[in-house]
């Protein structure tokens, strides 16, 4: 078991939604919460990473820092979304290794397993098959530092591990409906329906796809319980274990929301891959299980939503 009392963990990117949760959840905790902003600190810049590692010690790193972006975002700067997160990746890692850093937790995501991988999707589906074509990029920059970790591991013994969560969702996600993800749209969207009295929304496809979703406090409470009780090389699948279709998803966010308009379905639009479902006998082996029902989430995401809409006038984090 690693001890957290008394030591100094850094939350590589700590503004993000992720990042956030993990502040959350680690105040609980008697620890120092290491951050930096990117004005203090570009993780794509070698020396300037290893640099603040001497300088500031830390016994332990969180990486939730990464460039990301929705389906269009990856088809129009593939080079971009490789090349800045292998950057930050190994920088990080590396920094962290040369510091002496007693462990560090690389946080991957669902997209590194093959398009077409038996569900539910366990650790050893990776690099089982080809990737889905639209995040390739983003993809296999996680692989390479979830291998690279799973390489210093073996190699060192350095006590680095990976978790590889599936579709988040929570406070301070990006609600901008060009680059958001399927819940923070789908909120965005029929608030704005039921806002204007419109009387249908439509969405993509058919609705019938299978999507695993992970409050994204609850991520950040699997990732505390992985960094105390975990060490081995080989990563680790987080997720609720509960699957829904994107038409029920859409009507839990409709009765969230309060809108009582109905949906139509653009069956011209991509469905994308028919189930993405995580194993997560793995850590539910390990004694965690996330604690969070999806209608408790969206109700806490939508508050949190329309709560920043009224104070500060935006629509994203």
């Amino acid at each position: 078991m690693f001890n957290l009392a008394g030591k100094k963990i850094f939350i590589a990117g700590h503004n993000g939604m992720v990042g956030r949760a993990l502040v959350r959840r680690l105040q609980s905790e008697n620890c120092e919460i290491l951050t930096a902003p990117r004005a203090e600190l570009d993780l794509t810049r070698q020396a300037d990473v290893e640099n603040w590692f001497a300088r500031h010690q830390p016994h332990a790193v969180i990486m939730a820092a990464a460039k990301v972006g929705g389906i269009a975002a990856n088809a129009a700067a593939p080079a971009d979304f490789l090349l800045q997160n292998l950057l930050i990746e190994t920088n990080t890692i590396n920094a962290a290794l040369k510091a002496k850093v007693e462990k560090f937790l690389f946080l991957g995501s669902s997209c590194i397993y093959p398009k077409h991988a038996p569900q539910p999707i366990t650790e050893s589906s990776l690099l089982s098959g080809p990737l889905e074509p639209t995040n390739e990029w983003y993809a296999i920059a996680k692989i390479a530092g979830l291998k690279l970790c799973e390489a210093l591991y073996r190699q060192f013994g350095a006590d680095f591990i990976s978790a590889m969560p599936c579709n988040l969702y929570g406070p301070h996600d990006n609600f901008d409906l060009e680059t958001s993800h399927v819940i923070p749209a789908l909120i965005r969207k029929i608030d704005a329906a039921k806002t204007e009295g419109a009387q249908t929304v439509t969405l993509w496809g058919t609705g019938k796809p299978l999507r695993e979703f992970l409050y994204v406090d609850d991520l950040a409470d699997g990732l505390v319980f992985l960094l105390k009780n975990y060490s081995a090389p080989e990563h680790v699948n987080i997720g609720s274990g509960a699957e829904v279709t994107i038409a029920e998803l859409a009507r839990q966010i409709a009765a969230t929301v309060g809108y009582t308009g109905e949906f139509t379905f653009d069956i011209t639009r991509p469905d994308g891959t028919p189930r993405k479902l995580l194993d997560n006998s793995k850590i539910h082996a390990l004694g965690w299980r996330a604690q969070t029902p999806l209608a408790a989430g969206l109700a806490m995401a939508y508050n949190w939503f329309d709560e920043s809409r009224r104070t500060h006038g935006n629509q994203r984090a």
